[in-house]
C-alpha cells in the first residue's frame, strides 16, 4: 500500500512537472499560458477589461449614435446635391436666355410692298403676302398696348420694346394675345388675313421709333441680323 501511494505520488509530480513545463514554454513555441479560470471569467464578466487582443466590444448606443450621424451626412449631402443642381438649372436658363434670338422675322412669306411712296400716298410700313391663316410672331420682346379692331388695318396688334419703340402689325384674321400681355420673339400673336384695306391677305409690319417717328422696318430688321 505504501509503495502504490508513493507511486501515485510520483505519477502526480511528474504530471505537474510536465505541465509546468507546458506553460513556460512560451519562448520555445510563442504560446501565452491561460489564466485560471477565476482569471479567466473576471476577464470576459460584463464591464471587464478584454483580454490583450480580444475585440473591443461598442455598446449598442454606440450604434444607434453613428446611425444618426449617417443619417445626418445623407441628408446634408442630398442639400447640397440639391443645391447644385439649382444652381445648373439657373445657369442653363441664364445661358438659353443669353442665346436666344432678339430679333425675329414677323412672318414668312412674299415681300410685296416696301416703305415710302405708293400710289399717291406713303406706306407707313412693309407687306409680306401669304395664305390666310399663315403665323403671325412677334418680331421682339415686348408688352402688348394695344390688341384688337382699328381703322384701315380691320385688326392689328401694337408691341412695345423696353427702349420705348413700338411696332405695328395689321390687317391679321385673328389675334391669341391681349394687352399687358409680354411676348417674346418668335411667339406666334396672330394669322395672316386680309381685314380693312387690304387688297389680299398680308401683314403690315410697321417700326415706331421712340413710340412715334415711323421708319423703314427692313433696315432696322437687318441691323439686328434679320432679312427680308
Amino acid at each position: 500500500m505504501v509503495a502504490a501511494v508513493a507511486a501515485g505520488a510520483f505519477a502526480a509530480a511528474a504530471a505537474g512537472q510536465t505541465l509546468q513545463s507546458f506553460g513556460s514554454s512560451s519562448d520555445a513555441d510563442g504560446v501565452t499560458p491561460l489564466a485560471n479560470a477565476t482569471d479567466a471569467r473576471a476577464s470576459f464578466a460584463l464591464g471587464g477589461d478584454a483580454p490583450a487582443g480580444a475585440p473591443e466590444l461598442v455598446p449598442a448606443a454606440h450604434y444607434a449614435d453613428a446611425s444618426a450621424e449617417v443619417q445626418k451626412l445623407n441628408a446634408s449631402l442630398q442639400v447640397t446635391q440639391d443645391r447644385e443642381a439649382r444652381a445648373a438649372a439657373v445657369a442653363k436658363a441664364a445661358a438659353d436666355e443669353a442665346a436666344r434670338p432678339k430679333t425675329c422675322l414677323p412672318a414668312h412669306g412674299a415681300f410685296t410692298s416696301g416703305f415710302g411712296a405708293r400710289w399717291g400716298t406713303t406706306h407707313f410700313g412693309i407687306d409680306i403676302a401669304n395664305s390666310i391663316g399663315t403665323p403671325i410672331y412677334a418680331a421682339s420682346d415686348g408688352t402688348v398696348i394695344d390688341a384688337g379692331p382699328a381703322s384701315g388695318f380691320g385688326l392689328w396688334v401694337r408691341i412695345q420694346l423696353d427702349d420705348g419703340t413700338i411696332q405695328v402689325y395689321g390687317h391679321m384674321n385673328t389675334f391669341s394675345v391681349h394687352e399687358g400681355q409680354k411676348v417674346k420673339c418668335g411667339q406666334k400673336i396672330a394669322e395672316i388675313g386680309d381685314r380693312g384695306q387690304a387688297t389680299g391677305p398680308h401683314l403690315h409690319f410697321e417700326v415706331w421709333q421712340n413710340g412715334t417717328k415711323k421708319i423703314d422696318p427692313r433696315p432696322w430688321l437687318a441691323a439686328r441680323g434679320v432679312y427680308l
